[in-house]
């Protein structure tokens, strides 16, 4: 949903000028912006490296849910497929802005009681010792979809009602996708070269025009 969502503001933002998109299996969409690379194993991208040199942004939006999932299990699809992509990335482009979609509530310290936090948080801090020209986290809470996109749980059909009173109590907590996207896309000018972007940052980022 979120990988969607941004590449949806990417295409229609004039500051963008093109979009590469790597998949498992095609996304649907075609743009003349747009360029989608097929490739089934996120574990090992360097067969398409070639393919990946020239872009001065990643916005990676890939990752699992840790419901019923076991540690090392997720640490392999969160931080080790992760860290690979981006180390590939920090190699072929220097001038890269890196932006991972992490969550709220991460734990930096890697030490807390929470598995998925621990994980994120080392995926997150390791992510920022690479030599890219920028890194950031973006740790969402609620995400509003954006409205006719096809790729969106079925149960924001429930909750979206919530929005509009969590984000007047706990505007950090309460983000759209839509500022998601345009977050990412000014992070890329944005006056700091690393950091974690809460929803409260996320949100002030998004109107930073």
């Amino acid at each position: 949903m979120v990988g969607e969502g941004v590449m949806y503001e990417c295409l229609r933002n004039p500051l963008v000028e093109a979009v590469l998109v790597i998949n498992r299996k095609p996304c649907g969409y075609t743009h003349p912006k747009l360029k989608e690379i097929i490739h089934a194993d996120f574990f090992n991208v360097t067969p398409i490296q070639d393919q990946l040199k020239g872009y001065n942004a990643c916005f990676f939006c890939l990752g699992v849910s840790s419901v019923g999932m076991k540690e090392d299990a997720y640490t392999k699809m969160t931080y080790t497929l992760t860290l690979h992509i981006a180390e590939t990335l920090s190699k072929l482009n220097i001038d890269m802005t890196f932006c991972y979609v992490s969550g709220a509530n991460t734990d930096s310290t890697e030490k807390g009681r929470s598995m998925w936090a621990r994980v994120k948080g080392k995926t997150e801090n390791d992510i920022m010792k690479l030599p890219f020209k920028k890194a950031f986290a973006f740790r969402p809470g609620f995400i509003k979809p954006i409205a006719g996109l096809k790729y969106y749980h079925k149960f924001y059909n429930y909750i979206n009602w919530m929005y509009p009173i969590g984000r007047s109590l706990f505007p950090g907590g309460f983000c759209t996708l839509h500022e998601i996207g345009l977050a990412m896309i000014n992070s890329v000018s944005l006056d700091k070269d690393r950091g974690i972007m809460e929803g409260k940052d996320i949100i002030a980022l998004a109107k930073n025009d």
